[in-house]
């Protein structure tokens, strides 16, 4: 977990990142649902704007980044466990494979424009949470899923630590805010979208 990961845009060394790539299935959600959700997280162009000087102030920073997020899941045995053998063994390999897309997860959180492949991609993320697809892409021995709850509650640590980062670009007080309300927005919008393969047929 301290190897310093490469985030790039296209995510060529980074295993298992199938960005924009054909395996990568269409979502079924709508761009007009996207739309719908972005209205609701009360997102629009000024925090799209925000998040891109964001990931100019994060590019520099990913490793440290994720040496916080780490961190907090190796303090948890409870999170660990899904990145671990039924047995509770972690898994070095899979938790740095995991590792390494979370910080693509970062600059595309910011740098990507939230069109129909990102959507794509998003839904792709969330089947890697669920037995539909988890352990699948790092051919892994783990447990099956990671239970929703978990992805909900994890908004608020990934939304939190992030700020002391963004601090570090030499922004005014007012742009570290608008950059960190924005992050917390796209964090909160994607989790929204990660939440449809745990919901009722229907209800979603």
């Amino acid at each position: 977990m301290t190897d310093k990961p490469s985030p790039s845009t296209s995510g060529g060394n980074t295993p298992g990142y199938a960005y924009g790539q054909p395996e990568v299935a269409r979502s079924p959600i709508s761009l007009q649902d996207l739309e719908q959700l972005k209205a609701s997280v009360m997102f629009g162009p000024a925090d799209q704007q925000a998040l891109r000087e964001a990931g100019e102030v994060l590019s520099g920073q990913i490793h440290d980044v994720l040496e916080v997020w780490y961190g907090f899941v190796g303090q948890n045995p409870h999170l660990v466990a899904y990145f671990s053998t039924p047995d509770g063994d972690p898994i070095p390999d899979y938790l740095a494979r995991v590792r390494q897309r979370f910080g693509e997860w970062i600059m595309d959180t910011c740098t990507r424009p939230y069109d129909q492949e990102w959507l794509d991609y998003q839904e792709e993320i969330a089947l890697r949470h669920t037995p539909a697809k988890k352990n699948k892409t790092d051919h892994a021995n783990s447990v099956p899923a990671i239970p929703l709850r978990h992805l909900i509650a994890f908004i608020y640590p990934v939304t939190a630590t992030v700020r002391p980062f963004l601090a570090k670009g030499g922004h005014d007080q007012e742009k570290v805010e608008a950059m960190h309300q924005a992050w917390a927005k796209s964090v909160t919008l994607q989790i929204a979208l990660w939440s449809r393969p745990y919901a009722v047929e229907g209800i979603w």
